[in-house]
């Protein structure tokens, strides 16, 4: 209930257009964020019952990443009138990408260490579908930075991987899940009352975080302005932090409960969500907007933006090719994403994305039988999505085999 009311306030404040100052409005749009975040894992975890999990998961992962859709889109919409619109909309969609792999993938590892005292986060092999369909989006994100631009065609190349990655999690077997709190009592209720209470609080709780998202980020960025910092940087970092908010506040949630597979599970997919879906509407809104086929622009500094948050990807694809996540890999992604949030530079972004690519390289060398074996499983994955990848004779990991080791 206290869940509910939070995350009403935002709801509320957008539909009266009740002035309160900024900074009452953006504490209570934050509110309503995480208030949501929790209905939302809640939801997801009872539908668990219902669907498959890792179709759950990518719900979380669609109704999570709105906030960033909300502001990007905006951008790229408001873009064929302001050219600098078309900037923002790329910097708000580069650093909202290498904030998740950068901060939230480590936080989940942090997280799991300090429940449970294990440094190693165990993936199940049914994840392999969800790396190689990241893997394959940021193959061909390489293509956007030497092309100058964003067009209409990488929409529908993205979209097909993204259709292709749902189409297989729609048709995966459902097992029964281990619910607890608020999750296991929307669970346990007759068929009906569960599929409707479920439906309604994934509405309720994107409806707030699309209402919130938005001025949220407005206010943080107006009272960065106000504090005289640069608003390129704010729209690039503090906005995606924002907008952010729900993916790190639902994985959070997910970890600290002891699920800290399923948390990394939902970041992963909330990844490809947004490497291939949200990279692909940026165009679309741009071309309507402006009516249009022209790409949407890239700058010579978006063009190492992108180059940047792509071999950041490659990175973390080939990391989690093991199916682990280890404490010392964490703090790997952490460090390098640190460096190049602290120290802004052009020679910092290009020496940071080849050291990127060369540690990908050496990890996709140095495990290179992890990566067949995932390839294999997710094409057995595709081909027998109810079997979840597994040849005859294996048993799936449980959760507790999942969360670490």
């Amino acid at each position: 209930m206290l869940a509910l009311l939070g995350a009403t306030p935002g709801i509320i404040l957008r539909l009266t257009g009740v002035d309160l100052g900024t900074i009452a409005e953006t504490a209570l749009y934050g509110l309503s964020i995480i208030s949501a975040a929790f209905l939302l894992s809640w939801a997801a975890e009872a539908s668990e019952v219902d669907i498959s999990q890792g179709l759950a998961v990518a719900f979380i992962a669609l109704v999570a990443v709105l906030p960033e859709y909300a502001v990007s889109m905006t951008f790229a919409w408001n873009a064929p009138t302001d050219p600098q619109a078309a900037q923002y909309a790329v910097a708000n969609m580069t650093g909202g990408n290498r904030l998740l792999i950068g901060a939230a993938w480590p936080m989940i590892v942090l997280l799991l260490w300090m429940r449970t005292g294990r440094r190693l986060l165990r993936l199940p092999r049914t994840y392999s579908l969800e790396i190689v369909a990241l893997g394959a989006a940021t193959v061909y994100s390489f293509v956007l930075p030497l092309t100058g631009g964003i067009a209409l065609y990488d929409t529908v190349v993205l979209a097909v991987i993204f259709i292709a990655y749902v189409s297989v999690l729609a048709r995966s077997a459902s097992e029964e899940p281990e619910l607890i709190g608020p999750a296991r009592s929307l669970g346990q209720l007759p068929a009906l009352q569960r599929r409707v209470s479920v439906a309604a609080l994934f509405v309720w709780s994107a409806a707030a975080i699309v209402a919130s998202a938005e001025p949220f980020a407005e206010g943080l960025v107006q009272s960065g302005t106000q504090l005289g910092i640069d608003e390129f940087l704010l729209v690039q970092w503090l906005a995606p932090v924002a907008s952010e908010a729900p993916e790190f506040v639902v994985a959070g949630i997910l970890a600290w409960r002891g699920r800290a597979a399923v948390a990394m599970g939902a970041l992963i997919s909330s990844k490809v969500n947004q490497w291939t879906l949200l990279i692909g509407g940026l165009p679309l809104a741009y071309s309507l907007s402006g009516v249009t086929l022209d790409p949407l622009p890239l700058d010579p500094r978006q063009q190492e933006e992108m180059f940047l948050t792509a071999a950041q990807s490659v990175f973390a694809v080939a990391v989690l090719m093991s199916l682990t996540l280890s404490g010392r890999e964490a703090l790997l992604l952490f460090g390098l994403f640190f460096v190049q949030f602290l120290i802004p530079s052009q020679e910092v972004r290009l020496g940071i994305a080849v050291v990127y690519l060369v540690l990908a390289a050496y990890f996709l060398l140095r495990q290179h039988t992890d990566v067949l074996h995932v390839l294999r499983t997710s094409v057995r994955v595709f081909k027998h999505p109810a079997e979840g990848g597994l040849a005859p004779g294996e048993a799936s990991g449980g959760p507790n085999q999942a969360g670490g080791g």
